[in-house]
């Protein structure tokens, strides 16, 4: 975990109803999800900048909507929780990313979405500042990601439970996750 997820992670543990996610969702990177369509083989490394500035409209327009605190079923997040997580996962990804092209195939500690989301309290963040924060770790990973170099795009790391990733599937991946979140709250 980042300092900046941690730090926004640290709190009361407060109960959620959301059940907690197990599943392994690096198979997007072999073939398009199902739930959303989002095929990554069609977005290179050097195409991230630009998914994720689209992005950030499209959550600011959702987060300007009356409701954004409220949870369609208590067992689904609300687009305010999807949005704090989404601006965590640019935040981590960077991060990642950073130590990737630094050093030679490091190992990337786990990371816990469910302990993050409550111990983060995402129901109860201001929707104006979560935009903003997550205005400005989408363009920190953009930036990053427009910085890479062709020779960079295959540099390793490893996840703790042993998933492999180069610069350029971790920067699909995130793709992956900002694109699936909007098509979960209908953005």
């Amino acid at each position: 975990m980042t300092d900046d997820v941690a730090a926004r992670s640290a709190g009361t543990d407060s109960p959620s109803t959301i059940p907690h996610e197990n599943k392994d969702w690096t198979w997007v990177l072999q073939r398009p999800c199902p739930d959303c369509g989002f095929d990554t083989t069609d977005h290179p490394g050097a195409k991230v900048p630009a998914v994720l500035h689209a992005a950030i409209e499209r959550w600011s327009n959702l987060l300007a909507a009356p409701g954004v605190e409220d949870r369609p079923a208590p067992d689904v997040w609300s687009p305010l929780e999807y949005l704090c997580h989404v601006r965590d996962v640019c935040t981590l990804t960077t991060g990642r990313a950073r130590r990737m092209l630094a050093e030679d195939d490091p190992e990337l500690p786990s990371w816990d979405q469910d302990e993050a989301a409550e111990q983060g309290r995402y129901a109860e963040q201001d929707p104006a500042l979560v935009a903003d924060e997550l205005a400005d770790a989408a363009d920190e990973a953009g930036a990053l990601f427009a910085g890479v170099g062709p020779d960079q795009w295959g540099r390793p790391g490893h996840r703790s439970d042993g998933t492999a990733f180069t610069v350029e599937t971790l920067a699909q991946y995130l793709v992956h996750e900002v694109e699936h979140h909007l098509h979960d709250v209908r953005a």
